[in-house]
């Protein structure tokens, strides 16, 4: 699982020019799932993700959590986060995990963050979608659960 977490002081979904979603102060998830992909990359990551102290304390430093400042969470499926692009100049996608299996995981990633009692909102699985954001900082980490790092 790779997932590009934004620190956002707004970010939103529209889709056919509807706004779907919309959170303020939080976290914007992109998440890549591949096949290999399984319940223990979600209870990692999701702990991960919760407890990231990537938010300003009031000192300015990065000190605190989303669980600290009670912020939002909105996920977005991204397949292409598993892209490759070692030959040419046309990514294959052939380590993204196919619909049966990415959607099941992709639902349980986000059952699990919304236990740790955050707003989560998601974009639509696998549509045509129109992602806006205001990164705060910028802040963005990249997560990849096969590479603990």
């Amino acid at each position: 699982m790779i997932a590009v977490i934004q620190r956002v002081s707004e970010a939103s979904v529209t889709i056919s020019n509807k706004e779907v979603s919309r959170i303020s102060d939080g976290l914007l998830i992109l998440l890549g799932i591949e096949e290999a992909d399984n319940n223990e990359d979600i209870d990692w990551l999701t702990k991960k993700v919760a407890n990231l102290r990537i938010f300003s304390d009031e000192e300015e430093k990065m000190n605190l959590s989303l669980l600290d400042i009670g912020g939002e969470v909105l996920v977005v499926s991204q397949f292409t986060l598993h892209a490759l692009t070692k030959k040419g100049n046309r990514p294959s996608y052939i380590r993204a995990a196919s619909p049966d299996v990415a959607i099941p995981l992709y639902e349980a990633f986000v059952k699990k963050m919304e236990s740790f009692g955050r707003p989560v909102l998601t974009g639509e699985f696998g549509g045509d979608m129109k992602v806006g954001l205001v990164n705060d900082g910028p802040v963005t980490i990249i997560i990849d659960t096969k590479n603990k790092q």
